[in-house]
């Protein structure tokens, strides 16, 4: 269960919540590359993440050629040069910038029901070490809005309806100029496929999504907000600026 004062991180302004969660991340990444030959981690793609990612990739003590990266969700209907998908968004702002080992992004360009097991295998190859991770405005966690997240999914990737405010997000982000430009479908890795980072660093910013930390930290475990599940992870930690704690400060006095 979570830990108040050793897992909540409270930053007042947007860089040094991704400095600080890039560090973090950074630290963690050493520590396993002490004593495995490879690290394994998913990350997300929003612009909550930026400076986190940004901290990362001009990181000189990781050794990237040992480390396989992931993506964990993406949006169905989009062009392949779309600087919306989300591959195209962690390939500008990490993957470019660093040698990897191994790169598997989420493909929507393919059939559907052949991604899905392809991707499924190359996540249940081991363990997955790390997870970077954020909180959506409805509570979400990658894409799994509250109308179809799962906390006992037996599927590791999942193809998914966005729902209306997860679309409101998206424009409000600035990724889309209107909710009818947002896909109506995507893939996503679902839950339990998260929960089972050794790992996980969640990185939360703004005003919108307060209620969302509110209903995490102080709600009930529940699928009304997906991400009430990370309170139960052994080894989650927070990071966020002063807008979207705001509404349960009180939980750290």
């Amino acid at each position: 269960m979570i830990d108040i004062q050793k897992d909540i991180h409270v930053f007042s302004e947007r860089k040094l919540v991704g400095i600080a969660a890039g560090k973090a991340v950074e630290r963690c990444i050493l520590e396993l590359q002490e004593k495995q030959s490879e690290v394994r981690i998913i990350f997300a793609a929003a612009p909550s993440q930026t400076d986190m990612l940004k901290y990362l990739a001009s990181s000189k003590k990781i050794k990237w050629h040992k480390v396989v990266a992931m993506n964990m969700d993406e949006y169905i209907g989009l062009p392949e040069n779309s600087s919306q998908l989300f591959s195209n968004f962690l390939e500008e702002n990490l993957f470019s910038k660093v040698f990897l080992k191994e790169k598997n992004v989420i493909n929507t360009h393919v059939q559907t029901a052949t991604e899905i097991e392809r991707y499924s295998e190359l996540i249940n190859e081991d363990i997955i070490d790390i997870v970077c991770l954020g909180i959506g405005e409805n509570g979400h966690i990658a894409f799994n809005d509250p109308p179809v997240a799962d906390f006992e999914d037996p599927k590791v990737i999942k193809i998914v309806d966005l729902d209306d405010a997860c679309k409101v997000q998206q424009v409000n982000d600035g990724c889309f100029e209107t909710i009818e430009k947002v896909p109506k479908t995507a893939l996503t890795l679902t839950v339990p496929t998260l929960m089972k980072g050794k790992n996980l660093f969640c990185v939360v910013l703004g005003e919108n999504k307060s209620e969302a930390v509110k209903n995490t930290l102080s709600g009930p475990v529940s699928t009304s907000c997906p991400a009430s599940i990370l309170t139960t992870h052994p080894n989650c930690q927070f990071y966020f600026d002063q807008e979207a704690i705001k509404k349960v400060e009180y939980l750290l006095e």
